[in-house]
């Protein structure tokens, strides 16, 4: 399967995620629901793993370990403004806002990977934002 088969199954179970979420936080602080969600994910991660037989954790360099934790910080703050969001607002509304992500993703992926911005990223992340701000402002 090729990057844009996975974007895709990743894009549905993200949507899918917002329904379930939005369910599962209705009689629940968000914080601990967070909390909940992320034992579960830990446990299906490392079952991945293990199943998969990846490669060793001991062949890590201490670079990638810098990163991965920070982008592990950045998830767990990303879903605890989320799983607030989804408490306190619409899924339909929160889950668009919350995919202003690519827009931020283009940007810093722009700045510090130095990777090229064409005219498609700015129509693109235009669309984006466009189509987020309608349906979060939408009655």
């Amino acid at each position: 399967m090729n990057w844009f088969l996975w974007a895709l199954l990743s894009a549905f179970f993200a949507g899918l995620t917002a329904v379930l979420a939005k369910v599962g936080v209705a009689h629940v602080n968000s914080n601990l629901a967070t909390a909940i969600r992320t034992v579960v994910i830990l446990i299906f991660a490392w079952s991945v793993v293990l199943f998969t037989k990846s490669q060793s954790i001991a062949t890590i360099g201490r670079r990638t370990w810098i990163f991965l934790v920070l982008s592990g910080i950045a998830t767990g703050l990303s879903w605890l403004c989320y799983f607030r969001a989804l408490q306190l607002g619409e899924a339909s509304r929160v889950a668009p806002v919350d995919k202003l992500s690519v827009v931020v993703a283009i940007a810093l992926a722009a700045i510090f990977l130095h990777e090229p911005v064409t005219w498609h990223h700015w129509v693109g992340g235009l669309l984006i934002f466009t189509g987020a701000t309608v349906l979060a402002y939408a009655q």
